[in-house]
């Protein structure tokens, strides 16, 4: 009995492992066309940074939290150009390959609270600890050393003025106000980055956020400096 039980342990683990590899591909060409900031190399650091938080959080299945993070972009707002919902495209390609239906449902249910656009609207389902987990991820790639690189990134794909001291940041935006035409990209910092830290769902999440928002606040005190010429 005991045999059978890790054969089947060690079949379900491989069928993952499997899953997760076409899962990559599958993402690497839906994200092939995108700018640096919202690219492979940012659904990796998501998902590796998901794992971590998940182990340090206690969760031992990752596999919903991996399959998430990995998906979490497809048919992202600000790129998708399809009549297509994201997370109906990611039911879709699930569905495809006979993927487990209860997980799949909580894949969907995490692709569609995961935003801060969804957070400022009300989430629509209670918090659970895989959503917690991967959206604190996702979340984390937003602040510090790579959250400001990808900041400066997607504000000059947008065009974004880089700063204007006419232009002060919005307060208590509402989900349309943040999906509207954009403010200037130092702006993003006080309308949604900065806020993210005391949005932390997960005690890992929150320990990470600690880090990098010093060192958001470090970069930001240099910037303002530097446009008054005091340094």
């Amino acid at each position: 009995q005991r045999r059978v039980t890790w054969g089947l342990y060690q079949t379900a683990k491989m069928a993952a492992k499997g899953m997760i590899e076409r899962t990559i591909q599958y993402v690497k060409q839906q994200l092939a066309g995108n700018d640096a900031s919202h690219d492979w190399s940012h659904i990796e650091r998501v998902w590796k940074t998901s794992k971590r938080l998940a182990q340090e959080e206690g969760i031992q299945d990752t596999e919903v939290v991996e399959m998430a993070a990995l998906l979490h972009d497809i048919g992202d707002w600000k790129y998708n150009t399809s009549d297509i919902s994201g997370d109906q495209q990611v039911f879709t390609f699930l569905q495809q390959h006979e993927y487990d239906s209860s997980k799949t449902e909580m894949i969907v249910k995490i692709m569609k609270n995961i935003g801060f656009k969804e957070e400022l609207g009300g989430l629509s389902v209670p918090m659970f600890p895989e959503l917690a987990i991967v959206q604190d991820a996702d979340r984390l790639d937003a602040i510090g050393a790579v959250g400001i690189a990808r900041c400066f990134t997607f504000g000059g794909k947008k065009n974004r003025v880089l700063y204007d001291p006419e232009q002060p940041p919005r307060v208590g935006l509402s989900k349309e106000e943040y999906m509207s035409s954009g403010n200037t990209t130092i702006n993003h910092f006080h309308e949604k980055l900065l806020l993210l830290k005391s949005m932390m769902k997960t005690e890992a999440g929150r320990r990470t956020a600690e880090r990098r928002h010093s060192f958001m606040e470090s970069y930001l005190e240099q910037f303002y400096l530097e446009i008054e010429g005091k340094a």
